[in-house]
C-alpha cells in the first residue's frame, strides 16, 4: 500500500523558512561575505541570491565617472551605451568607441555607460580581485564598471554567469525575482534581451559598499536612484556548445591522419544503397579512437582554453623583446620587477603521475615546469629579484621567455614607483 505524503502544515512552513539561509547579511564584522568562505560556497553559490550590507564597508571608488568616460573613448576598450526612452518604452543600444565631446551633452537621466575589462586597464580596479580568492582567479572574468545618470538601467534581465554587484558611488534600486522557475522570455521588440515579464520578489537599495550576489538564471533589474557607478565582478561560465566546439577543433587539429574509417569486416550489403548498423558501428568506432582518453591531454586542452580571455586584446611583444638576459637579471638584482601584462591569463595544474612536471598556462599556450614554479607564475602578478631567484632553472627560462612575448615587462625601480 502506498504511503500517503504527510501534510505541510504552516508552523512546518514556518520552520522550513527559519532553516534556510538568510537573503541579506550585514558583513561589516566579516568582510567581504560576513561568513566564511566555506559556508558561502555550500550555502549560496550557484544556489541562492545574498544581498551584502558593508561588504566593503567606508569604500570609496578608485574610479570617477570622468575616468570611465575617458576610458571608453579608447579604441580598445569594449564599451556599450543604453539609453531607456520611459515614455514609450524604447531602448537603444549604441557600442564605443564613443567621442569625448558627446558626454556633455547626454540627457540628464535614463541613460547608462559600460565598460568591460575595467581591472585590465586600471589597477586601482583590479586591486579589488584578490578579495574574490575565494574562487579560483580563473573562473573571473573580468570587472565590468557603468555609470549610470538617475534613473539609468539597462532593463530587466537574466545572466548565466555568477555575478557580484559591488556598489561603487551612489545608489542603485536592485529587484531580483528568487522564486523558483521565474518565468525567462525575452521581449521580441528590442535589441537588448530583455525579459518579456519580470514580478520582483526583493527590492532593494543598496549604498557605497553594499555588495550582491547573483547566482546564474535569477532574473534582476537595477535601476540608479542618483548618479552612481556599479562594479560588476563576472565569472567565466563557457557553455556546453562552447566546451564542445573548441574540444573538437583541438580533436581535429591534433588528429592522426592514419585514424580512419575502416572495415575490414566488411559482408556483401544486402542493399548496396543502405547505411545499415554495422556501417554506423565502424562510424562511432572511428570517433572513439579520436576521443580524448589521457587525463593529461584532456587537462592540457581545458588550461588552455580556460586562460584565453574571451574579449580582452592579445598580448604582443613588447620593447623588452631585444633586451639581453643578463642584463634583464642585473635589473632584477637591483629593484626592478617584472609586472604581469593586464591581459595576460595564467593558471597551473598539477602532475597526476610521480615526477612528471606540472603545467603552467598562459593566455592559451602549456609550459611544463616544476611544481613549486609553476604556482609560483601563476600567482605573480609581480615578480621581483627574489621571486626570480627562487625559481628553478627552468622556471627563469620560462620567465623570461614569457617576458620576451609580453606577458612581462621589465619596470626599473623609478618606473614601479610612477606607476
Amino acid at each position: 500500500m502506498t504511503k500517503k505524503p504527510a501534510k505541510t502544515t504552516p508552523r512546518d512552513r514556518r520552520s522550513d523558512a527559519a532553516a534556510a539561509p538568510p537573503i541579506e547579511i550585514d558583513a561589516r564584522a566579516l568582510p567581504p561575505l560576513g561568513m566564511p568562505p566555506e559556508r558561502f560556497l555550500r550555502d549560496y553559490w550557484q544556489k541562492r541570491p545574498l544581498l551584502i550590507r558593508n561588504a566593503f564597508p567606508g569604500f570609496e571608488s578608485p574610479l570617477q565617472p570622468e575616468d570611465l568616460a575617458g576610458l571608453a573613448c579608447e579604441e580598445a576598450a569594449l564599451s556599450r551605451i543604453v539609453v531607456h526612452d520611459r515614455a514609450r518604452d524604447r531602448w537603444t543600444l549604441r557600442h564605443g568607441p564613443f567621442d569625448e565631446a558627446e558626454f556633455p551633452g547626454m540627457p540628464r537621466q535614463d541613460w547608462t555607460l559600460l565598460v568591460q575589462d575595467v581591472d585590465k586597464w586600471d589597477t586601482d580596479v583590479a586591486a579589488l580581485l584578490p578579495h574574490f580568492d575565494f574562487l579560483p582567479r580563473w573562473r573571473i572574468d573580468d570587472v565590468m564598471v557603468s555609470f549610470a545618470a538617475p534613473g539609468g538601467s539597462v532593463g530587466a534581465h537574466v545572466d548565466q554567469y555568477d555575478v557580484f554587484l559591488l556598489q561603487a558611488q551612489g545608489r542603485r534600486r536592485w529587484q531580483i525575482d528568487a522564486r523558483p522557475d521565474p518565468p525567462l522570455d525575452f521581449r521580441p521588440d528590442v535589441e537588448l534581451k530583455l525579459l518579456r515579464e519580470f514580478r520582483p520578489s526583493h527590492d532593494w537599495v543598496l549604498g557605497p559598499g553594499d555588495m550582491l550576489y547573483l547566482p546564474p538564471g535569477v532574473p534582476h533589474h537595477g535601476v540608479a536612484e542618483d548618479a552612481c557607478l556599479t562594479f560588476s565582478v563576472g565569472m567565466r561560465a563557457p557553455s556546453a556548445a562552447e566546451l564542445l566546439g573548441d574540444f573538437v577543433d583541438t580533436l581535429a587539429s591534433e588528429a592522426d591522419e592514419s585514424l580512419r574509417y575502416a572495415d575490414p569486416d566488411l559482408a556483401p550489403p544486402a542493399d548496396p544503397n543502405e547505411i545499415d548498423e554495422a556501417a554506423m558501428n565502424r562510424a562511432v568506432a572511428a570517433l572513439n579512437r579520436l576521443r580524448m582518453n589521457d587525463p593529461d591531454r584532456l587537462g592540457d586542452w581545458f588550461g588552455r582554453f580556460i586562460t584565453l580571455y574571451r574579449a580582452a586584446g592579445e598580448v604582443q611583444p613588447g620593447e623588452d623583446r631585444g633586451r639581453s638576459r643578463i642584463e634583464i637579471e642585473w635589473d632584477l638584482q637591483r629593484g626592478a620587477a617584472l609586472l604581469r601584462h593586464p591581459w595576460s591569463r595564467m593558471a597551473w595544474r598539477r602532475a597526476r603521475r610521480r615526477g612528471a612536471p606540472a603545467r603552467l598556462y598562459v593566455s592559451g599556450h602549456a609550459y611544463a615546469l616544476p611544481e613549486a614554479d609553476a604556482r609560483r607564475l601563476a600567482g605573480a602578478a609581480r615578480l621581483d629579484g627574489t621571486g626570480y631567484a627562487a625559481l628553478s632553472e627552468a622556471g627563469r627560462d620560462c620567465a623570461i621567455e614569457l617576458l620576451q612575448a609580453g606577458h612581462y615587462r621589465l619596470a626599473l625601480l623609478d618606473e614601479e614607483d610612477e606607476a
